[in-house]
């Protein structure tokens, strides 16, 4: 299998190879080398142009984020006033828990609809039906007098809502950017962030002046202007770029660095939904006020805020993968020895800044992580199957959180050392696709090399091929070679 990041390209020219050019300023037709896909010409304005109106694309996905995921972020908010109110009679802490996991599940299974309804009609429509089911969801939960009426207004339609705009727009910035495409689709990502620290604050404000209910649609009104504001301005570049939107690309499953990025996925969510969600019931559990843990839940969502951009940007300067594994493995270690021994508002408040730049690793850099993987024009294949596997963990990792939590003594710790050893194997799973992506340099290298050699002796003659036994070995060695050794990747 030959290299295929979407910053890799071949020239078929006379004898020219042009490898890692990250300014696309190639003078003649170039060729993706996509395993999956047939070769298909590409010309210098196809090519992303790493800003101009992709910088506006940038502005709508970040709000966008701010008003789906940043929204979603308050949950914890609300959670903490569900349990210390008991507001739905007859609910227990794992339905309220299962509320929160719910709406980010249904955000994920709906992905494959989401993939298909911006094949056949555009990105735009798909992002009008999410503005439609989340308005519908925050304006359905101010109504609830139920639980079950909560399942379906803030579990439900708030969920399927969110899925359709978070699907329909992830993709489109990568599609703007080469060389700063990590750090372009981080600004897009903090969004979440500054949406979550903005409406954790005022969600706890809005409860205590106005009430529950009017909470909901203040956030309804709000998210349906903003959305709407970012349907009408937001570009694709799908037919530019020749981009494949299936809903299921069943042949994924057969190569083992996308396994490896389904679990880095899959371990990363366990420890992420259940330090969101957990984090300003904590606070109130040692004995803080509940604006105090509005304030610890902010601050988090500052951390992912502040802290994504700059993860993007190392990330195009260290390397993708590099930064995220590295990342990766620290929200786990911060969560081990910091927050198992905060035990004071200070304390936490260090601990939510520090852990909260690490933490949404994931978001900032699924997308640019996937291209170097699968390349850029299957990425939205391979998004969709990512949304529809990170389901699992997103439904059940607040629940798990709360049935971890003992009656006694450190009543979180169990729950804590559950979220750091996940972000651990989440590092670990990185740190082997990283191996993978190291070996997969070093054959396409020798590779290109031969190809040159063969072009410039005009020797057009098909040469022996060695025993493919021989290969497997080399193959492995190259492997091994890579979990130890360093290089931009």
């Amino acid at each position: 299998m030959s290299i295929h990041t979407s910053e890799e390209r071949i020239e078929r020219g006379p004898g020219s190879i042009s490898n890692g050019d990250p300014s696309w300023a190639l003078e003649k037709t170039v060729f993706s080398e996509d395993p999956e896909q047939p070769a298909e010409p590409r010309t210098e304005s196809d090519a992303p142009p790493d800003g101009g109106y992709g910088w506006v694309c940038v502005g709508c996905a970040f709000l966008i984020n701010a008003h789906t995921w940043g929204v979603n972020s308050s949950y914890g908010i609300f959670l903490a006033h569900y349990l210390s109110n008991d507001t739905f009679p007859g609910a227990t802490a794992l339905d309220y828990a299962f509320v929160g996991g719910f709406s980010i599940s249904m955000a994920l299974i709906v992905s494959p609809l989401a993939t298909v309804c911006t094949r056949r009609f555009g990105t735009q429509a798909g992002l009008f039906i999410g503005v439609l089911f989340e308005t519908a969801g925050l304006l359905g939960a101010s109504f609830a007098s139920k639980i079950w009426h909560l399942f379906l207004s803030q579990g439900l339609a708030f969920g399927f809502g969110m899925g359709f705009l978070f699907v329909c727009s992830v993709g489109i910035v990568p599609q703007w950017f080469s060389k700063r495409r990590s750090f372009a689709n981080s600004i897009a990502a903090a969004g979440s962030g500054i949406g979550g620290m903005t409406y954790s604050l005022a969600a706890q404000a809005m409860i205590q002046t106005l009430g529950l209910n009017w909470a909901f649609r203040i956030l309804a009104m709000l998210a349906f202007a903003v959305n709407i504001l970012c349907t009408v301005l937001i570009r694709d570049r799908n037919k530019a770029l020749g981009v494949v939107q299936l809903a299921f690309d069943v042949k994924l499953f057969k190569r083992k660095e996308f396994l490896l990025l389904q679990l880095w996925g899959f371990f990363s969510m366990l420890g992420y939904i259940v330090l969101l969600f957990s984090l300003p019931n904590y606070a109130t559990s040692i004995g803080l006020s509940p604006k105090q843990g509005s304030i610890i839940g902010a601050l988090l969502n500052v951390g992912q805020g502040i802290g994504r951009p700059f993860v993007g940007y190392f990330s195009d300067a260290a390397g993708r993968i590099n930064t995220a594994g590295t990342c990766t493995f620290f929200a786990g270690l911060f969560c081990l020895i910091i927050w198992t021994f905060a035990k004071s508002f200070g304390v936490l408040i260090f601990f939510a800044l520090i852990v909260g730049t690490m933490s949404g690793t994931f978001w900032a850099t699924i997308a640019p992580v996937g291209a170097e993987v699968v390349g850029l024009k299957i990425l939205p294949s391979a998004l969709s199957i990512v949304w529809l596997i990170l389901v699992l963990p997103c439904t059940f990792a607040e629940p798990i959180g709360l049935q971890l939590r003992t009656s006694i003594g450190d009543i979180y710790l169990h729950a804590q050392l559950f979220t750091g050893f996940m972000y651990i194997a989440a590092a670990a799973c990185m740190w082997f696709l990283r191996a993978w992506k190291i070996a997969e340099l070093e054959r396409a290298a020798i590779s290109k090399e031969e190809r040159e050699q063969e072009l410039r002796d005009e020797d057009f003659v098909p040469r022996e091929r060695p025993d493919p036994s021989r290969i497997n070995v080399k193959s492995k060695v190259q492997a091994a070679k890579g979990l130890w050794s360093w290089q931009r990747v």
